[in-house]
């Protein structure tokens, strides 16, 4: 593939860069992948005001137009399928299959949006007839979109996490200003190709790469009316505390937990637990860290899942059949190697893994991890997979909800009370059962609590996040 240069975009052309150029390495090899110019404070306010401009069109058009440009990208992503997946694993990392994936579930999510445009307005009739000065009088209520929405999004999913803040914003009239994650805004940009080419208006969409500090100017900015950021705990708070008045959603990570509370059977469920745990080398925002497994189950469990992890493919991601390529950075892989040994000190069991400079970490299976340790408590992002013994369901279910994250949990059972006690006590996003809290579908309400985050993405949701209500009474 050519090496690409990107400029930052805005009002459908592109900008100076007056902050500079930065590198797009690929985090196999190292091999610069392309360059972006990031944006001044200037080039990032001037963003903002072009697309608020174009929001005063944007939002007169028809949700027909709306619906016909995310229904011609959502076409447009599905015949550039094998370019997109390649740039994806480029800049990434992300091995080709699952590049693939993203490819997929980014072309799904466009034309859910798409369908969706089409009802963005459906409101609701409000009953008043039981109020004495409601006699005569009709009320209703409907959405209407809310301007400029920025969207700062992360390098682990650099196709369909975009698409996740894209699509919703579109279908629902707003315009975008786009802030892709350092590491991966070359697949952000091409995607800002496709939705041009699908007929989006001029300046609806302006991606800007910039520093953190031109970031929170953005969050800042007047004109910006809602903030939508997946990535870093510690980013996303700081963030909403810079918002003032315009509206934020969250979608944080967590130390992704899952119970084993019967097994049925053991090869799907390893195989399931493992995928979970070690794809994609673990970088996904509801990736399975901590496995809470019944005492009677643990010892066959472990055993399964030692002998599956170590037949997992590790290595060059633009090879079909890997599972585990590296990690995003070098950084990344040391920041988590420390907390190996910093749980082993403590008195945990590796009993898998091992690193690989720069930046490889082979499938790693922990036991004894003290739950004060980072390698539990926080978000590793790293193909780790923590395993704890529990004598009762009540126990593990306490276990959850001791972390201070709150974003999916897993449930295996059989037991409808089990489950349902599961779904009222854990303080989470989401309970999903016989599966690990790794599942998603992007038609599906989407987000989490307590440090996780606040608000819910999944294109519908996202659009009523993305809305204002809007009441009228005749």
């Amino acid at each position: 593939m050519t090496q690409l240069i990107r400029h930052l975009s805005i009002n459908g052309k592109e900008a100076v860069g007056e902050a500079g150029r930065r590198s797009v390495v690929n985090p196999f090899d190292g091999t610069e992948v392309g360059s972006v110019t990031y944006a001044s404070v200037a080039e990032a306010s001037s963003a903002i005001e072009l697309a608020h401009q174009a929001y005063l069109k944007v939002c007169k058009q028809p949700s027909s137009v709306r619906a016909e440009v995310l229904s011609t990208a959502s076409r447009l992503l599905s015949i550039r399928k094998e370019e997109f997946a390649k740039l994806i694993t480029l800049e990434s990392g992300k091995p080709i299959d699952y590049a693939r994936a993203e490819v997929d579930r980014a072309v799904y999510t466009f034309k859910i949006a798409s369908e969706a445009a089409t009802h963005a307005r459906d409101g609701h009739v409000v009953d008043l007839s039981g109020a004495s000065n409601g006699a005569g009088k009709q009320a209703s209520y409907s959405f209407f979109p809310i301007g400029v929405v920025l969207a700062i999004t992360p390098f682990n999913f650099p196709l369909n996490l975009v698409a996740h803040k894209l699509a919703p914003a579109i279908a629902a009239g707003n315009v975008i200003v786009l802030k892709p994650a350092p590491q991966t805004p070359l697949t952000a940009f091409l995607l800002s190709d496709v939705l041009v080419e699908a007929g989006l208006m001029s300046g609806a969409l302006n991606v800007v790469p910039c520093e953190n500090e031109i970031a929170e100017a953005m969050v800042r900015h007047p004109l910006t009316r809602m903030v939508s950021f997946t990535g870093s705990t510690v980013v996303g708070w700081k963030l909403k505390s810079l918002s003032g008045k315009a509206r934020v959603t969250l979608e944080l990570g967590g130390n992704g937990m899952t119970i084993i509370d019967e097994v049925d059977d053991i090869e799907k469920l390893v195989r399931s637990v493992s995928m979970a745990a070690f794809n994609y080398a673990g970088q996904v925002c509801i990736g399975l860290q901590n496995l809470l497994v019944h005492r009677k189950h643990y010892d066959r469990v472990v055993e399964a899942l030692l002998a599956v992890a170590s037949k997992l493919t590790v290595g060059d991601p633009k090879l079909s059949g890997t599972v585990v390529g590296p990690m995003i950075s070098k950084g990344a892989s040391e920041k988590v190697e420390k907390w190996i040994s910093e749980a082993m000190a403590k008195g945990a069991v590796r009993f898998s893994g091992e690193y690989r400079a720069p930046n490889i970490i082979t499938p790693t299976i922990m036991t004894h991890v003290d739950h004060s340790c980072d390698l539990w408590c926080e978000e590793a992002f790293a193909p780790i997979l923590n395993i704890e013994a529990y004598d009762s369901f009540d126990d593990a279910l306490a276990t959850v909800n001791e972390s201070r994250y709150g974003l999916q949990a897993g449930v295996f059972s059989k037991d409808r009370t089990n489950i349902l006690k599961a779904f009222e006590v854990l303080e989470v996003g989401g309970v999903i059962v016989n599966e690990t809290n790794n599942y998603r579908v992007d038609s599906m309400p989407y987000g989490g609590i307590k440090d996780s985050g606040f608000g819910r993405e999944g294109v519908v949701y996202a659009m009523r996040e993305m809305s204002e209500m809007k009441l009228l009474i005749e």
